[in-house]
């Protein structure tokens, strides 16, 4: 029996973990004959891992008992009741939810400070290094006007580091969202498909703090933090490839400060 052709959406089911397991050994066969798509689908499958590191904090909180569902059956299910209770249970679900939302800031485990900034530096570097068409928005030729567009819109003046000196070439940047505001992004590569990406943005806590070593399913980095601004470059390579260019990144942009 001839095996159905594979389309994108068989594809795009396998990143969503939801083929049965033999359309997925048939998908999995055909991405072993086919080395593009191989790489195109893990590079989906690692920001999809990516994501889920991002957000399982937030997963993992409990539903709302004023939205759980049996809750809610059982509740329709009861005779109604007078208007001044009614508008009683209203007031105290009022402040109670109230309450327990600036609890939440006390209680969760989302990443702050250095770890918030290494984890939006890993997300940018999973969505646009592996980019082949638009990477970035401004290439490296404009260097002045991305030196002034991050100025800008971070509220400091900001350089853009050369790493040519040691064999890594700017090829642009762009503007990204972070939960903390805005960031500015930096692409650079080595000509050979190798690419790393500097994220760089206003902390909350002014002041400088130690470089530290974060990691992810697909890429390694650096963060740290001068006069205010943080900065975070990743990569797909080794820590210690890596480790050499933040050094060289922080003594720039120091003396630029």
């Amino acid at each position: 029996m001839t095996t159905r052709p594979i389309s994108e959406d068989d594809l795009q089911g396998l990143v969503d973990e939801r083929l049965d397991a033999k359309r997925r050994s048939e998908v999995e066969t055909y991405l072993g004959d086919h080395p593009d798509a191989h790489a195109r689908i893990a590079r989906m499958v690692a920001l999809r891992e990516n994501m889920r590191a991002a957000f399982a904090p937030i997963a993992a909180e409990p539903v709302p008992a004023q939205l759980d569902l049996s809750r809610i059956v059982e509740a329709r299910r009861r005779p109604a009741r007078p208007a001044w209770r009614a508008m009683a249970a209203g007031l105290l679900l009022l402040v109670g939810g109230a309450g327990g939302w600036g609890l939440r800031e006390v209680v969760s485990s989302v990443p702050t400070g250095i770890e918030a900034l290494a984890q939006e530096a890993s997300t940018n570097y999973a969505v646009y290094a592996p980019d082949h068409t638009r990477p970035v928005e401004l290439v490296a030729a404009n260097r002045a006007e991305l030196a002034g567009w991050f100025s800008n819109r971070l509220k400091r003046p900001v350089g853009v580091p050369d790493l040519s000196g040691s064999g890594y070439r700017l090829m642009g940047g762009r503007l990204v969202a972070t939960p903390q505001g805005p960031a500015g992004m930096l692409m650079y590569d080595d000509g050979h498909a190798t690419r790393f990406v500097m994220l760089m943005r206003p902390m909350a806590q002014p002041g400088d703090a130690p470089m530290r070593a974060h990691t992810s399913e697909a890429s390694n980095g650096y963060a740290w933090a001068q006069d205010g601004l943080g900065y975070s470059l990743v990569g797909a390579v080794d820590p210690t490839v890596l480790h050499p260019l933040a050094n060289e990144i922080r003594r720039a942009t120091a003396k630029a400060i």
